[in-house]
């Protein structure tokens, strides 16, 4: 098995279910990946030490889901110089809104992608839009996503 270039991380695994849309993406675009549930708040060591290390372990991007105070992927961004992409995750409580303002609203040197609530698809495409501009591969199946989404829309390719 190839190594993994996207990290996928999840603060919990009632996550999981939206975070499994983003490995299908990455799956369509032949990106291999991992997947892990850390918590920012209940094992922020843990976090750090992944986040710390996941650039010599051959990771190029991370997407980073979590709901509720939403600090995972912001915290991941302060641990590593690769791209994070944030994926607000909706709660009951708030519907997202506050996942979604805690991890669009990081401050100046810690920038994180953000997507919309539960955009793990998104996240995923986007995440091979950064893999492109270096594997070809991935170029080529970008390409051909965007064709056929263009198509299905009535726009031909």
């Amino acid at each position: 098995m190839a190594k993994p270039r996207v990290g996928i991380v999840m603060g919990s695994a009632t996550d999981k279910p939206v975070m499994d849309e983003a490995k299908s993406i990455l799956r369509k675009f032949g990106i291999p990946y991992e997947e892990r549930i850390l918590s920012a708040h209940r094992a922020p060591k843990l976090v750090r030490d992944y986040a710390s290390t996941a650039e010599e372990k051959g990771l190029e991007v991370i997407i980073a889901g979590a709901g509720k105070a939403a600090h995972l992927a912001g915290v991941i961004a302060s641990q590593t110089t690769l791209p994070v992409i944030g994926v607000p995750l909706s709660s009951k409580d708030l519907g997202g809104l506050d996942s979604l303002l805690s991890i669009v609203q990081m401050p100046h040197g810690v920038p994180v992608a953000t997507v919309t609530i539960g955009g793990a698809k998104n996240a995923a495409i986007l995440a091979a839009q950064i893999l492109a501009l270096k594997y070809s591969d991935v170029r080529k199946k970008l390409k051909e996503f965007k064709g056929d989404l263009a198509a299905q829309y009535g726009e031909g390719k």
